[in-house]
């Protein structure tokens, strides 16, 4: 598995042009009256009334980038699901994960040719499911929630064109968010690792003493605020739009314009390097070079720099990312996997989404030694290895802290439209980029969201 696939969810946000025009799911008398997304499909598939028919056919299953690490274990998924269902088949195909990806799985749904079954992050569930392109999996299947921990299972529900929110999504699995730091360079910057900050503000107080005493020959973070948009905004308990989802109301809060000073601020004064404040890429190159100080807040991060940099792995510690006003942990945007409306063999892509992810097959992928994920089953979370960590090694304290975490970590999140997302991170790099003042750059994002929430973008 890449780094990039498990340490942020947000390495491939492109603006997506998606808009309900044309869209959403109706159905009809027949099957040639039935569609999703502008696609004919069966009538089955979409309105009022759970799914039925043979789960027989062949259905197509997409990841991102798992073949390498997981091939054996996700052919064996498979081959036990084939073997559970005689006359199924199941392709699958693992996608390379560059930053493309959800605009590639946007033209594949537009063509109609999108994979039956499809694991998507939740910016790229929220535009689909906005679009209609996803099957509302609590309609046609009103068991569907029985085996996950409800707070995930919420955080599954995603707005179609009307506002509505539906479940087009199972919940996977988790990261969970922590601190990954190197001790030398934070020793070098006078900041003690043994105790991190507890509050935003507080690590950004951190990433400015790396910047005066670094002297340009590493940094603290990288640049681009997609990465901490709206993470760092809901951590804070800034609320980001309206209780009805359909206006922006983030510019409200004081310390939203107090949070894009100090980006601006870092940034000015070489906390970030300058050429990563519009890429996409994420700290685990530099970070496994020794230039950044702090890397992902993805604990499979830690993984990664074990794999490839074992000098800068024997460096590197976790901590508590900062609770701030939120006051306990974010599980992190849960890894979801989504049923295609347009699915030909829809039955079958149902069922093989709900195997793939029930208890028995979560708790087994997450116990491979090569990954730091959890389950969203309140059955594999009660499971030993998940509650009874050890190990003194920055791999295992990773384990560890999250396990810890989960057992009072909100999974609340504000599901942002791709092209509000990118709005507001948009008029945040022209802040930093000393453009516009911080308080005119805050005011513009919710100005911009709003359209675009009228737009029904």
């Amino acid at each position: 598995m890449r780094a990039r696939r498990l340490t942020g969810s947000l390495s491939c946000l492109v603006v997506l042009t998606l808009t309900a025009a044309g869209c959403g799911l109706s159905g009809g008398s027949d099957d040639s009256g039935a569609t999703a997304g502008g696609c004919k499909v069966d009538k089955g598939n979409v309105g009022s009334g759970k799914l039925t028919g043979d789960v027989k056919g062949n259905i197509t299953f997409q990841t991102t980038n798992l073949k390498k690490d997981f091939g054996d274990f996700f052919n064996g998924v498979i081959a036990d699901f084939e073997k559970a269902h005689p006359g199924t088949k199941v392709k699958w195909i693992d996608d390379p994960g560059d930053n493309t990806f959800t605009s590639r799985t946007v033209a594949d749904a537009q063509a109609c040719t999108m994979a039956d079954v499809i694991n998507v992050n939740a910016p790229t569930a929220t535009a689909l499911t906005k679009a209609g392109y996803l099957l509302d999996l609590g309609t046609k299947d009103p068991d569907a929630a029985k085996p996950f921990v409800p707070s995930f299972w919420k955080t599954a529900t995603f707005a179609d064109a009307s506002g509505k929110s539906i479940h087009t999504t199972l919940p996977w699995y988790t990261g969970g968010v922590l601190l990954t730091y190197n001790k030398d360079l934070l020793k070098k910057s006078g900041i003690d690792p043994a105790k991190p900050p507890t509050s935003l503000f507080g690590l950004f107080a951190d990433y400015e003493k790396v910047a005066k005493a670094s002297d340009g020959k590493y940094f603290a973070t990288m640049a681009n605020p997609i990465w901490r948009i709206p993470s760092d905004f809901d951590q804070m308990g800034i609320k980001i739009l309206s209780s009805d989802g359909k206006s922006a109301v983030f510019g409200d809060d004081p310390r939203t314009t107090e949070w894009v000073a100090w980006m601006a601020k870092l940034y000015k004064e070489g906390a970030m390097p300058k050429d990563s404040l519009s890429s996409s890429n994420d700290p685990s190159t530099l970070y496994s070079q020794g230039k950044v100080a702090y890397g992902s807040t993805n604990p499979s991060f830690v993984r990664f720099v074990k794999q490839n940099s074992p000098s800068v792995y024997a460096k590197t510690a976790v901590g508590q990312q900062p609770y701030d006003a939120l006051g306990v942990a974010s599980a992190g945007a849960p890894q979801y996997i989504s049923v295609a409306a347009t699915s030909k063999h829809a039955p079958v892509a149902l069922s093989f989404a709900e195997f793939l992810t029930n208890a028995e097959n979560q708790t087994a992928w997450c116990k491979d030694p090569a990954v730091v994920i959890f389950p969203t089953t309140t059955e594999s979370l009660s499971d030993p290895f998940f509650q009874n960590v050890t190990g003194t090694d920055p791999f295992s304290q990773a384990r560890k802290l999250v396990a810890d975490q989960l057992k009072t970590a909100s999974t609340n999140q504000t599901n942002l439209s791709p092209a509000v997302q990118n709005t507001i991170v948009s008029q945040v790099q022209l802040a930093m980029q000393g453009k516009k003042s911080a308080a005119d750059a805050v005011k513009d994002a919710q100005e911009k969201a709003n359209e675009l929430l009228k737009q029904g973008s």
